[in-house]
């Protein structure tokens, strides 16, 4: 794979061998069983930092190097929209912790969000993860306009409890989706496993 100066192609947006072959066709009547897989560490290790590990269905997407940034064990990585610290209502990192990785769930759409288009957004993702399966977390704001859907939940082989949502975002006119699936870590915060663009 070739680089490009000043471009980081992060797990993210490479992605990991496929596991979610389904997840793009909508949601199943079956509990699904997510395979985490084994963690892809690249070819820089940090002490400190585990590099997100990712699979992503969909073109491949460089994320600049100042779009990723790290709080505690999670690694944030906001390759559009706005640049803010925290996530939805909550505008601290330390209180937004459980969230930040929804980040990684991200449309190209959010760069015509203003902050609090986006944080609407975000806010609606927040509420999607104790919402009922199938239901719809609508937001509007200023001209622009999403929801979050629960598709499915189920648990991961490892025994993590997790959830697949559909994102969508409409403003002037156009609308954008994507999928991800995020397993809930012990200390009750979100990791995204998987994303994927239609």
């Amino acid at each position: 794979m070739k680089r490009r100066p000043g471009i980081v192609l992060t797990t993210l947006s490479v992605g990991i061998i496929g596991l979610m072959g389904t997840m793009a066709s909508g949601p199943s009547h079956a509990a699904p069983h997510y395979d985490e897989g084994a963690p892809h560490w690249g070819a820089k290790r940090h002490l400190h930092h585990r590099p997100p590990v990712v699979i992503h269905r969909g073109p491949a997407r460089a994320v600049r190097p100042d779009r990723i940034r790290h709080f505690r064990h999670v690694t944030i990585v906001r390759p559009h929209g706005r640049w803010y610290r925290g996530y939805g209502r909550y505008r601290t990192d330390d209180h937004a912790y459980r969230w930040l990785s929804f980040t990684a769930i991200s449309l190209k759409l959010l760069d015509n969000l203003n902050e609090e288009q986006q944080r609407e957004h975000e806010s609606a993702q927040v509420s999607a993860t104790r919402a009922n399966i199938g239901e719809t977390i609508r937001w509007h704001r200023g001209g622009a306009s999403g929801a979050v859907t629960v598709l499915r939940d189920g648990t991961s082989t490892s025994g993590r409890y997790c959830r697949e949502f559909q994102q969508q975002v409409t403003i002037g006119g156009s609308k954008e989706s994507a999928y991800g699936t995020a397993c809930r870590n012990p200390d009750g915060s979100w990791e995204v496993v998987s994303t994927a663009s239609p």
